[in-house]
């Protein structure tokens, strides 16, 4: 069985505060005295308290949320769980005078031991700290084991302590720990009667909500589904019921419904970064490319001073926002355009020296000329990158399959595509996705090689010609590409409405119209797009219902 050192006593805990003001630091290091702790230390912001970590292993972390200098204290938390500073074995109470849900939500998913309302009462600072150290001394081995993987070992302590009267107050945390510990060893069944008795003694939100997952786990879908409806009616589990059924669905491959929930669980806690890479991965695979790029925002904007900011970050951005345009027409493209040309500028001129950067920003220049239908130009801008480093990041890889297939180098981006693909791990979630994302890449590569707005520009010369079948034809490709466009989806019931006494429609053409009508019916028109969906309706509708 697992050795576990002792606990360390009382006073020779170690204590730090994170906070700006020093009323704080003197009311919780006079609290933490009175209880035998003189060893505190404080730190008036994140730069500091990160070297003291470096330095000293500390037992107790109070973290404030506005520590503005350099990085807020949610950023500073989940960068102290990632080095190592904070395990489950350290008391981490978050501070704040915030107590909006949108912060609440983000801070639950840390898991801190307590979250304190600032400003804080001397008398309940002591209090609760004593019940905080109780739990601590009591739950000590339990979590110990859980920290280090060791889940059968720790559910036999969590077991004994159930029998011992004297924990009775501290049952739920242990039962909690237990059936964390059954997830971890993917002991769905037993997780799920467990969870069952659990039930008929507590009527904590996360009982039910892990109930669910259970049920999830084993397709039990008729429970589960009638199980999640409740829980997403109550706030007390919504959100983590939107967790457990995003999982479950992209657990199935149903990437669409997955999306679909991220999206909302996401606005809930928008500062969580995992979420937002799994929102612009799904966004990606289903042709969100609005979403996309809202996603890579997102990731930019909280990822601001912490341990994921990086200039990847923008460079996403500027590629989402190139994705974008590719799809969009007049004035909106034009101002997406814009915009991005000047993100462009302040990112060359922040990190442009870089030598890998530096090509990095040749194939954002070349994609950006080739929008322009200036081939040459964005040939000249990538002359000398055409070929790739073994090192090559996924991103970085997908950017440039894009600027190939834009200037026409249609093979060449394929042998890049194969070359990404096997690199991706497929066993993760992300692995998962993205393995998913690059089949779908490398398939309408493959058949389609042109961008929506080229391909909308191939089909209006068509049109007016009156080659209805082939602007047909590409439009349905450009629509493949980009299927929330709703310029795309009323110029194909536009040529629909040509062809209407052409040809027969096949079920490839009533689909068609489905999915445009879906999409027109769910999307907010502008009087004039209103005025065209009636007009082409009114043509193929009759027509349909006499053939």
């Amino acid at each position: 069985m697992l050795k576990i050192p002792p606990q360390k006593p009382l006073n020779k805990l170690n204590a730090l505060v994170i906070d700006a003001q020093a009323l704080v630091h003197d009311s919780i290091k006079a609290a933490l005295a009175e209880l035998g702790i003189s060893n505190c230390k404080n730190a008036e912001n994140a730069y500091y308290a990160l070297r003291l970590c470096d330095e000293i292993k500390f037992d107790i972390v109070l973290i404030s949320f506005d520590i503005r200098s350099d990085k807020d204290g949610f950023n500073l938390l989940e960068e102290m769980r990632l080095k190592g500073h904070i395990t489950k074995t350290t008391m981490v109470i978050f501070l704040s005078a915030d107590t909006s849900m949108e912060l609440v939500n983000c801070v639950v998913e840390l898991q801190p031991s307590d979250f304190w309302v600032k400003p804080l009462d001397r008398s309940k600072v002591e209090s609760r700290f004593t019940y905080l150290f109780g739990i601590k001394e009591k739950l000590y081995k339990l979590s110990y084991c859980i920290d280090k993987g060791e889940y059968p070992t720790a559910i036999y302590y969590a077991e004994r302590q159930l029998k011992d009267p004297e924990l009775t107050q501290y049952y739920p945390q242990i039962n909690r720990m237990i059936g964390e510990c059954l997830f971890n060893l993917m002991e769905f069944a037993q997780a799920e009667e467990f969870y069952r008795e659990l039930g008929e003694k507590y009527k904590y939100g996360w009982v039910q909500v892990n109930l669910a997952r259970c049920l999830l786990k084993q397709n039990k879908m008729a429970e589960a589904t009638a199980l999640t409806d409740e829980l997403l009616e109550r706030d007390d589990t919504r959100f983590n019921t939107y967790d457990a059924l995003a999982e479950y669905y992209i657990e199935k491959e149903d990437y669409e419904k997955g999306y679909e929930i991220i999206q909302e669980a996401t606005k809930l806690a928008p500062r969580n970064l995992d979420r937002n890479k799994k929102s612009w991965n799904l966004a990606r695979l289903n042709h969100d490319k609005k979403g996309q790029y809202v996603a890579t925002m997102n990731m930019a904007k909280f990822a601001k001073n912490s341990i994921h900011d990086s200039p990847d970050l923008n460079l996403n951005v500027i590629r989402a926002a190139i994705d974008l345009a590719s799809s969009l027409t007049g004035d909106e493209a034009k101002r997406l355009l814009i915009k991005t040309e000047r993100d462009i500028a302040f990112f060359t001129k922040e990190f442009g020296a870089d030598s890998q950067i530096k090509e990095q920003l040749a194939v954002i220049n070349a994609r950006m000329l080739n929008l322009k239908s200036d081939k040459k130009g964005a040939e000249n801008a990538i002359k000398d990158h055409m070929h790739s480093r073994s090192n090559i990041s996924v991103e970085d890889g997908l950017d440039k399959v894009k600027a190939f297939h834009e200037m026409g180098y249609w093979e060449e981006s394929i042998r890049l595509l194969d070359n990404i693909k096997s690199k991706i791990e497929g066993d993760s979630f992300l692995g998962q996705v993205i393995n998913e994302y690059l089949d779908q890449e490398t398939r309408e590569r493959t058949d389609i090689r042109y961008s929506p707005k080229e391909l909308g520009e191939m089909a209006s010369s068509h049109y007016k010609n009156r080659r209805y079948e082939p602007a047909y034809e590409l439009l349905t490709q450009a629509f493949t590409l980009a299927p929330k466009n709703t310029n795309i989806a009323l110029s194909i019931l536009k040529v629909m409405a040509k062809l209407i006494d052409e040809i027969n429609f096949q079920n490839e053409h009533i689909q068609c119209l489905r999915n445009c009508r879906k999409l027109l019916d769910d999307s907010a028109l502008s009087p004039n797009q209103q005025k065209k969906l009636t007009e082409y309706l009114s043509v193929i509708e009759p027509q349909l219902e006499t053939a």
